[in-house]
Formats: C-alpha cells, sequence, structure tokens
C-alpha cells in the first residue's frame, strides 16, 4: 500500500468475496448450491494469483510449444508486477472458504474481524499461512499484557534476526558469487555453495518465521509453527512434516486428502504425492526449475513407501540422516537456480 496504494484492491477483494461466500454457505443448505459458491470462491482466488504469477509463464510455454511443433505464433507477454504476499493471503482466504464450506468453522459476520485475519501483518507476506480456525478467533478475545509473553516473543525476534541477518546474509555473500558463475569454480566449490545455500534458505525462511511468531506474542495473538528442525530429519517425507509446515499441511488437507489421500490404491497415492509436489513446486515460482524441485522430492517420498527402502531408513540412523541432506541439498540446487538448464548445468559441473 505504501508502495503504490493499487494494489491494496487485491487484498480487499479477496477478503471481500471469501467474506461473503462464507455467509451465503452459511445461508444456503442445497448441495449444488454450496458447491457452486465453493467453486466461485476457488475461481476467484486462484484465478487472482494465476494471472499476476503465472500469466507469462503459461504464454512463453504456449509460444515455445507451437514454435517447436513449427508454427511459430506471436502473443505479447505482459509487464506484471507480482503483489507482495499474493501466493499466502490467498490460500489463507480460500482455506477459509473451504473449511466453512466443510461445516468445519461458522462463517463470521464481522467483516474487520476477517480482513484483520486476512491482512494481519506479521504473517502476511510469507507465512505461516494460518487458518481461520486458529488465528481468527483470537481477534474476538480481550488480549492483555503478558510479560511472559512479551519475553518469549522479543526472544524469538531476535533469534530471528540473528538467522536472517547473521547467518542467511553472510551465506548470500558467497552463495551468489558462486552461483552466479559456476563455470569459474571446482567442484567442492560449487558443492560448497550448495550447502551454504541450504543454510541461507533455512536461516532466512525460518528466521522470518520466528519473527512474524514473536511479533504477534506482543500482541497477544499465537501462531503456529513453521519449522522443527527440518534437517535432522531421517526421509524426505518427515522433512516435509518439520519444513514450512503450514504449506504441506495445507497441501495435504486441502489437495492430497480430497484426492484419496492413503485411502486408494498404490496407484493413485503415487498419483496423489506427484500432484501435490508438482503445484507444491509450481507455488514456489512460475519457471520450470521450480516445478522439477517439486516432483524430485515427490519421487522421493514414493521411493521410500517402498517396505524394504524404510526399513534401511529406520534401522540406519547416521545413513538415514545423510541421505536425507543429500537429497534437499541437491533439490536447493534447482530452486536456486534461475532456470532448469541453468540448474543442469551446475549440477553437472558439480560432478
Amino acid at each position: 500500500g505504501w508502495w503504490d496504494w493499487k494494489f491494496l484492491t487485491l487484498i480487499f477483494f479477496s477478503s471481500l468475496v471469501d467474506y461473503s461466500i462464507g455467509i451465503a454457505l452459511n445461508k444456503y443448505e442445497k448441495p449444488i448450491t454450496r458447491k457452486l459458491l465453493l467453486w466461485l470462491s476457488v475461481g476467484f482466488n486462484l484465478g487472482l494469483l494465476g494471472f499476476f504469477k503465472y500469466y507469462n509463464f503459461f504464454i512463453d510455454n504456449f509460444i515455445s510449444a507451437f514454435t517447436f511443433f513449427g508454427n511459430p505464433i506471436s502473443i505479447n507477454s505482459l509487464n506484471i508486477i507480482l503483489p507482495v504476499g499474493i501466493s499466502f493471503y490467498t490460500f489463507q482466504t480460500l482455506s477459509y472458504s473451504i473449511d466453512v464450506f466443510k461445516r468445519k468453522i461458522s462463517p463470521t459476520k464481522d467483516f474487520i474481524a476477517f480482513a484483520a485475519f486476512v491482512s494481519f501483518f506479521p504473517q502476511l507476506v510469507a507465512g505461516p499461512i494460518e487458518r481461520a480456525s486458529n488465528l481468527l478467533p483470537q481477534f474476538f478475545k480481550v488480549r492483555e499484557f503478558s510479560y511472559q509473553n512479551s519475553v518469549d516473543g522479543l526472544r524469538q525476534i531476535l533469534w530471528g534476526i540473528f538467522k536472517k541477518i547473521v547467518i542467511a546474509d553472510n551465506c548470500a555473500e558467497f552463495v551468489n558469487i558462486i552461483f552466479n558463475n559456476p563455470s569459474n569454480f571446482t567442484s567442492l566449490s560449487l558443492i560448497a555453495g550448495a550447502i551454504l545455500f541450504s543454510f541461507q534458505i533455512y536461516c532466512d525462511f525460518s528466521g522470518y518465521s520466528d519473527i512474524a511468531i514473536g511479533v504477534s506474542k506482543l500482541l497477544g495473538f499465537k501462531l503456529m509453527q513453521n519449522f522443527a528442525f527440518p534437517y535432522f530429519s531421517r526421509d524426505i517425507a518427515e522433512f516435509w512434516r518439520r519444513w514450512h509446515i503450514s504449506l504441506s499441511t495445507w497441501f495435504r488437507d486441502y489437495v492430497y486428502i480430497p484426492l484419496g489421500g492413503n485411502r486408494v490404491s498404490n496407484i493413485k497415492i503415487y498419483r496423489n504425492l506427484m500432484i501435490v509436489f508438482f503445484i507444491t513446486g509450481f507455488w514456489h515460482g512460475a519457471s520450470w526449475n521450480f516445478i522439477v524441485w517439486g516432483l524430485f522430492h515427490g519421487f522421493f517420498i514414493i521411493l521410500e513407501r517402498n517396505k524394504t527402502i524404510a526399513r534401511f531408513l529406520g534401522a540406519n540412523s547416521a545413513l538415514s540422516h545423510l541421505y536425507t541432506l543429500l537429497i534437499v541439498i541437491i533439490g536447493w540446487v534447482f530452486f536456486r537456480s534461475s532456470d532448469l538448464y541453468y540448474a543442469l548445468n551446475y549440477l553437472k559441473a558439480l560432478i
């Protein structure tokens, strides 16, 4: 809003649409009407996100596909600016509509409280992605100053700032040098670059989450935990139970379980997992390297469902930790690279 007030209309209309749909879902009982209202919420939020974040990605790939088959076409891409936090607040309002549809929560009739829930500033731009069932009721409670909460909040803010500024930003100095010119470095240097980026992204993102949770404590609000020592995981499935918990549980509850979750055949479970991790990669960025990063993790989670592999990982603690770190660090190369071609060249030089 400080940068350009016009972008506030997006978060305002997103809030207004889902607030209105929540009330309408409570009003109507006919299943077909309620489903139409839900799909209106899904279409609006994903349409908003799709246009601002993915329009040029789809146009560029559409042109490339026709050119590949010998039919070049000309479609102009748009100079679209990605609004800050749109990936987070669209998911937050969408989860509210889905929960009201499933009758897990009752819709609020207080628009100010709902708008405050959507635009709650500590976690607005980078999460955690809060559920209405946890955060929204807290706006209706009388909050009193708590010395202990303030001490805990300030301690968590300080820890978050330390992780972000002291660790992440200093790692970034070396990571940028190595990733910007990988051809100038040896394999060991490229390995070091990938490891340093693993520290950078964890301390950057978890540091931000610590600051958001700490600031919320100062205001008397409790946010969900977003990271739980993910690099100590023993397999990739456990890594995703510990990394960006608010996002992974969002995809579990609103994508994986509705697709059938674990209650279907193995083939459909594998399909569901790959769909979830395809979307997870795509959510992080409109580029093929993010999609490959997501599918890369999905592949190893499917592999770990093999009983022999699962038993081996369970019986060999040190090897399982090493295996997880190796897969995660290789995956981060795809995440950090500017595109898929760059990532593959980096890994080729690294090997």
